[in-house]
């Protein structure tokens, strides 16, 4: 079945998980209406983006705090997704040494108190160096530059998520 075709409850349960605990996205999308083009990997995650780019200021905020901090659901028991808890062990963030482990921790703290929300990267390709990194780089960014940048990895990690349900990457799922 073509995503265009799928009556809004069917689409919702089938896309509603692609941005963490955010099914509003799936819904919205498919409120704006849905073509042909939605039914490629691409063009899905094109309208999605767009959903979240013309949200407003609390929902957009309200999708990054909905994200988990890196590498602390095994410490602090932090309810992962399947998706997010996937993806994170992917990168190793399950794995980490006991001082990579400190500074996720010592990092997460100061992210958060700096920005009001978790850091959020696309962590699919990366290793733990790669993300650490990016990490400490992107607490030296302006709040509105890095609120942009959450929302753009957000929609970053939805392309990932979805090209798992598209077979192939590029066909309908």
């Amino acid at each position: 079945m073509r995503p265009s075709e799928l009556a809004r409850e069917e689409f919702v349960a089938a896309f509603g998980q692609v941005f963490e605990h955010s099914a509003w996205i799936a819904g919205r999308t498919w409120d704006k209406g849905l073509g042909p083009r939605q039914d490629s990997l691409q063009g899905l995650h094109d309208a999605f983006g767009e959903v979240i780019r013309e949200a407003g200021r609390r929902e957009q905020m309200a999708l990054l705090q909905a994200h988990p901090e890196l590498a602390a659901g095994e410490a602090e028991g932090e309810d992962l997704t399947p998706h997010s808890q996937d993806e994170q062990r992917g990168a190793g963030l399950d794995r980490c040494r006991p001082e990579e482990f400190a500074e996720f921790q010592r990092l997460n703290g100061t992210y958060r108190d700096t920005f009001g929300f978790p850091f959020i990267i696309a962590v699919k390709g990366l290793d733990r160096r790669q993300i650490l990194e990016t990490f400490r780089s992107r607490l030296r960014n302006t709040r509105e530059a890095e609120f942009r940048e959450a929302l753009e990895q957000v929609i970053r990690i939805g392309y990932f998520r979805l090209k798992g349900i598209f077979p192939g990457g590029t066909g309908q799922p």
